[in-house]
This record gives structure tokens, sequence and C-alpha cells, in this order.
């Protein structure tokens, strides 16, 4: 067998290999995913600025302001900055960390409440905002009524038009008890 035929036979072997490798590691991170998701439901909707009426009990909450939502969740969304956790970079990355109350809108599948905590973060440059998004995990043991036991996490992506961000598309997975 000549040096050349060794080293192409190695070559594919060790392709193969690493294949084999990606191959694996793709099939475990999707059991994981599968698993943690078992049992729980998935969400989507839109949040958006409340019109006058909607979600008015920032000021009794004492919140710094509330999305209202459409979709699988039909209620108000009341949200506390951490106004200590404010940051921005010098390249216009805006970061913020807070918690937020739930209330269901009290229709049959949405009466209760949760609480989440969030991280949002957002790039702003001389034309306005560019992107935004946050992550809000559910806080275990904060649930009530149809939302008793809940655990998940949603997550939303601003949708910019003119450099400001005008409504907030979500997911996300939410398990009751």
């Amino acid at each position: 067998m000549s040096t050349e035929s060794i080293l192409k036979r190695s070559r594919a072997e060790m392709f193969l290999r690493v294949a084999l490798v990606i191959m694996g590691v793709i099939a475990l991170f999707s059991f994981v995913s599968l698993v943690s998701a078992e049992g729980s439901t998935r969400i989507s909707g839109i949040g958006y600025f409340p019109e006058e009426g909607e979600c008015d009990q920032v000021a009794a909450l004492g919140a710094d302001f509330a999305n209202k939502m459409e979709g699988d969740l039909q209620g108000c969304l009341y949200v506390f900055v951490d106004a200590d956790s404010i940051r921005e970079t010098p390249g216009g990355v805006y970061i913020e960390r807070g918690s937020e109350l739930y209330i269901g809108s009290g229709e049959e599948g949405d009466d209760g409440s949760f609480e989440t905590t969030y991280l949002y973060t957002a790039k702003f440059d001389d034309s306005g905002q560019q992107f935004g998004r946050c992550q809000h995990p559910i806080v275990a043991g904060t649930g009530s009524g149809d939302y008793a036991g809940a655990t998940g996490r949603i997550d939303f992506k601003d949708t910019i038009e003119d450099g400001v961000a005008v409504y907030f598309p979500y997911t996300g997975n939410l398990k009751t008890s």
C-alpha cells in the first residue's frame, strides 16, 4: 500500500470520526432540550404598550410601566426596573434587569398571576434603537390561579420602526402543575 493511499484512508477515517462525534453531540442536545420542555406548553403572542384604560394598575403596584399581552397570554405584564442594574457600553448596548408581575385577564385559562425576572439588551445609535430582546424566566412558586406552580421562560424580541420599539412578539415555554 502506498503512502498516498494510507494518508487518504487516514483522512477519511478522521473525517468519519469527527462527523460521528458531531452527530452524537447534536443528538445529546436534542434529547436534553426535549426532556427540559417535557410537560410544558409552547406559548406565543405579542406585547405592546397599553392604551389608556388598559393595564391601569401601574401606579398602584409601583411598577415603572406595563405591557399589554395578546396571544396565549391575555393580561398585563407590570415591569419593575432595577435602576441600579442599568448599564450602557461605549458601543451603544443598553443592559437592564428587573422583575415583573403578570396578571391574567381573568378569562378561563388566564385567571391568575406569576412573577418573572428579566434581562433586557438593546443596541442604540444616532438613528435610534437597532434591536432589542429580553429573557424572562418565571420565578418558581409565584404562580396563582391558573398559573399555580408555573415555571418556564418567555422571550421577547422588539419590533423596531423608525428607531423606536413599537411592539414585542414573544415565545416561550410555560408549565403549570
